[in-house]
């Protein structure tokens, strides 16, 4: 059934007057608008549905049946490819345009009244002036296009922590993911009830033209409009850009932190599990921590996950730190999952899952991607849709390929995931790649200083990524892309939420990647993190010792248990070493990107970063 908007103009000796009459002749549509009466919900709508003229509008409800025809349709238009239903049950391939296979940071802005709120770390427009671009680009884009209503919350049913968001796109495939990632349909609406409370998110495909691509999140609006990309991190608009851009600027503003950290519990073998919370810049092994597997000498450990990507975090009235994930899936990177790298993500996509410019694998309908176990297909069509064989000398997969998977499919889920009041926090971490400056971990001293140490956390550039190798990226906190506002008063924020918290966690940096004079991992990483994990978490408990150096508190060789590792004790020693020389190298670096937050960098921050010199110094 098509949706019709008429519109009348009238003449007369005082102007023109128009009248927009929408939803006439429209019998599902009527009846999809029973989802809700809520009218902040439908005059938004309205007003959207007369920017970009869709031919139809549906309501996305939640349920299978509708699910099922979505992927039917998608498949049928070639938008989706259905995959081998015996080897991957409900699974689909999904092929994004080439120049639209990432998110694209330079294209994405905050948009706030002032340009100090967005701060030196964001693109800014005046808002006003960006809605007047944006609504040129929109008006009329999805004219021959149907509009899906995607009403989701972020984070578990009933709980306090969560949030509701609807998105408008005309994209299935951004339907069909969010379906996936987010909790859908009629069960949001009815706890939204006739609330104005909600993130009104806006996507059109239009020409997919990357010169007119936008990303653009409105903080003071609760507002995200997004044009011109299909692929999922632009478009999937519950992911980085409500759950951490807007939702960080909430937090702020309402004393809560939205942060991009995993989060995932530690089960002893006596049964008791504790909770940590950690954050990495992209290529340090988050996915793999989060989903740890014990190795062999540790017996009796379980690694329970939480979330992968996303945490958001509030003071609880035992005085504690508690965390959800608000995110219901997984969107993981193919390339390098394995089941040596990451035995439960590769499990988790066995099912029901979308994958996005991988390899198809023509020889039974599967898929493949650069560093999947075995032999590469003999054949197969690559992710620009190209004839492929291992000879031609191209990669099958896109190196940022995903794969998108629902959270309760992965082996080991928590037990708390849907947990309405979260999980406690006992320790955050901080991390980065970093050659020879920071050990394999440390203890920040007190709250203040574990602020310090996460907003100058920073990674090396390696041989795979472009430029320079070795150049230091500094990414606080690993928000640089995602705060949704100046990012000294996000550091104000963490600091000021340290006042609040009666029962703070410890805070503690780790470096899986320190490197020898041979240019070797000196540290073999994966599932024997958990013996660093370990360490950190009897030190919240006042069970592990350590010893107090210029940077934190670091552990003896001792301290940390290297049964069945394959490690000398003077490797271990060299993990845990601090060479002051390379530190006061270290020092100069923060004092130099400090220096773009002016007078707005919070004093507490300043106040530490003058103590490590003196201790350097002393």
């Amino acid at each position: 059934m098509k949706l019709y908007i008429l519109l009348y103009t009238i003449q007369s000796t005082v102007g023109c007057i128009q009248i927009n009459v929408a939803q006439l002749l429209v019998p599902e549509g009527k009846e999809k608008r029973k989802m809700t009466k809520n009218q902040a919900v439908l005059s938004w709508l309205d007003e959207m549905i007369q920017l970009t003229t869709p031919d139809e509008v549906i309501w996305i409800d939640g349920s299978e049946e509708q699910r099922q025809k979505l992927y039917d349709e998608a498949c049928a238009e070639g938008e989706l490819y259905k995959l081998n239903q015996e080897k991957l049950p409900g699974c689909y391939l999904h092929r994004t345009a080439e120049n639209d296979v990432a998110r694209v940071e330079d294209r994405t802005f905050i948009c706030t009244r002032t340009k100090e709120d967005a701060g030196p770390t964001n693109n800014w427009e005046d808002p006003q002036v960006m809605y007047k671009k944006l609504e040129g680009l929109f008006r009329g884009s999805m004219k021959g296009r149907t509009m899906y209503v995607i009403p989701y919350m972020m984070g578990p049913y009933g709980s306090p922590f969560s949030k509701i968001g609807i998105e408008l796109t005309d994209s299935r495939y951004v339907v069909l993911n969010m379906m996936i990632m987010t909790r859908t349909g009629k069960k949001v609406m009815e706890e939204l009830g006739d609330s104005a409370d909600f993130v009104r998110c806006l996507h059109a495909k239009k020409d997919i033209d990357p010169e007119n691509r936008y990303i653009v999140h409105f903080p003071e609006d609760n507002t995200i409009w997004t044009i011109n990309s299909g692929y999922g991190g632009n478009v999937l608009l519950g992911k980085k850009c409500f759950a951490l851009r807007i939702a960080s600027n909430m937090g702020h503003k309402e004393g809560w932190m939205a942060e991009h950290m995993l989060i995932l519990g530690l089960e002893n073998p006596q049964g008791e599990i504790k909770y940590i919370a950690a954050a990495f810049p992209s290529a340090c092994g988050k996915t793999n921590l989060a989903m740890l597997i014990p190795p062999e000498a540790l017996k009796g450990y379980k690694v329970w996950t939480v979330g992968d990507d996303i945490a958001w975090l509030r003071i609880g009235k035992d005085g504690r730190l508690w965390a959800v994930n608000p995110e219901s899936g997984f969107f993981g990177v193919a390339p390098g999952t394995s089941t040596k790298t990451n035995p439960n993500a590769l499990a988790t996509t066995m099912k029901n899952t979308i994958f996005t410019n991988v390899l198809l694998n023509t020889e039974d309908d599967t898929v493949w991607w650069e560093g999947l176990d075995g032999e590469p297909p003999k054949k197969g069509i690559d992710w620009k849709g190209r004839p492929w064989t291992p000879e031609c000398g191209e990669k099958g997969a896109h190196p940022n390929s995903r794969f998108t998977a629902p959270a309760a499919q992965c082996p080991c889920i928590s037990s708390e995931f849907e947990a309405a009041g979260g999980v406690p926090i006992s320790a955050i971490v901080f991390g980065g790649r970093r050659a020879k400056t920071a050990p394999l971990v440390y203890e920040a001293f007190d709250w203040q200083h574990g602020v310090f140490v996460g907003a100058t956390m920073a990674s090396e550039t390696t041989a795979a990524a472009a430029g320079a190798v070795g150049v230091v990226r500094r990414d606080p906190m690993a928000m640089i892309p995602f705060c949704g506002y100046n990012m000294a008063d996000y550091f104000a924020h963490w600091l000021e939420m340290g006042k609040k918290i009666p029962n703070p966690p410890k805070i503690f940096h780790v470096n899986w990647f320190r490197l020898d004079e041979n240019g070797k991992f000196m540290w073999p990483g994966f599932g024997d993190n958990l013996r660093v994990l370990n360490w950190i978490l009897d030190r919240c408990e006042g069970k592990a010792k350590a010893q107090e150096t210029a940077i934190g508190y670091l552990p003896e060789a001792a301290d940390i248990n290297v049964e069945g590792l394959a490690i000398d004790k003077t490797t271990l020693e060299q993990l845990l070493s601090v060479d002051k020389t390379v530190w006061k190298e270290e020092v100069e670096s923060q004092k130099e990107f400090f220096k773009k937050f002016g007078d707005k960098l919070p004093a507490g921050i300043a106040e530490e970063l003058a103590k490590l010199e003196s201790r350097l110094n002393g």
